[in-house]
């Protein structure tokens, strides 16, 4: 069965396991980034080939399970714990049998993420059968919970989390042994000032993560780490600092609802508004608005 989860989205998920996901980015808007998970009941797939990248990471799991599992034609009888992870590279076969209920965290990637992760290297990755990765793990499980607590605010934080993972995986799971630079002065005022005047123009928006980084000509990852050492936070809490900053000079002018002021500086809704502002800082819109 080949699948294009890019096209295809929720019916490729369908199509190989006859059941949609319980959660999914689909509706979110990640660039290239696909991203779910299921509480799944016993059961199998056909040899499923990927145009993207994919990775499954086991959760919810009660004690270590029995599972087979083919990839690239290579069989293996397997023990699955919390935490495991399987990586099946795009183009690349796999069929699987598992035996007893468990959580699966599905996530995808197109192969362009990849090269633009790590700047242009011409890598390959290589499959994985389950093996442990506290890392991948903890990505995996903030990855679900920023989706089941902020839908679609989540595109700036979720692409950032998931470069992250692309590049770790790429460090680590590869062909060739790549070595991340570290940079250490931070974006060039000239670099930051654009970027920062981008923000602020497009606060209503749907930002991400590789839009930002075009601005300076990087790629995500490096603008990531040089974003941060410049201002002190990441992309994604200088956004919402921002945001937060600029509904409250709205709210104190009192033109508007709330709400209007919510969605004027790109929050999603009202209460998305108050859990940041009283977070950030330490009041709600309403007292805000009273003062």
């Amino acid at each position: 069965m080949l699948l294009d989860f890019a096209k295809e989205g929720l019916s490729g998920y369908q199509r190989v396991f006859d059941r949609p996901p319980q959660l999914t980015s689909i509706a979110t808007g990640w660039n290239g980034i696909g991203f779910g998970y299921d509480y799944m009941p016993p059961g199998e797939t056909t040899e499923v080939v990927s145009m993207q990248h994919t990775l499954a990471i086991f959760t919810h799991t009660s004690q270590s399970q029995c599972a087979e599992r083919s990839i690239d034609g290579r069989f293996h009888r397997e023990q699955v714990a919390n935490g495991n992870m399987v990586l099946v590279p795009a183009g690349i076969g796999c069929q699987s049998r598992w035996f007893e209920w468990g959580g699966v965290i599905f996530f995808s990637f197109d192969p362009p993420k990849l090269q633009e992760a790590i700047e242009h290297f011409h890598i390959e990755l290589i499959p994985q059968f389950a093996l442990d990765d506290p890392l991948v793990y903890q990505i995996g499980l903030s990855l679900k919970t920023i989706l089941e607590q902020d839908g679609f605010e989540s595109r700036l934080y979720g692409e950032t989390l998931t470069n992250a993972l692309i590049v770790h995986l790429a460090e680590h799971y590869s062909n060739r042994k790549v070595l991340i630079q570290e940079y250490a002065n931070g974006l060039s005022q000239p670099r930051l000032r654009c970027v920062v005047d981008y923000i602020e123009a497009h606060l209503d928006q749907d930002l991400g993560l590789s839009e930002l980084a075009a601005i300076t000509k990087m790629s995500p990852h490096y603008f990531s780490q040089l974003f941060k050492q410049a201002t002190g936070v990441t992309p994604h809490q200088f956004v919402i600092r921002a945001r937060v900053e600029r509904a409250k000079e709205l709210l104190v002018k009192g033109e508007m609802s709330i709400a209007e002021v919510a969605k004027q500086v790109g929050f999603v809704d009202q209460s998305h508004l108050h859990r940041h502002c009283k977070k950030l800082l330490g009041v709600t819109p309403r007292m805000i608005q009273r003062s």
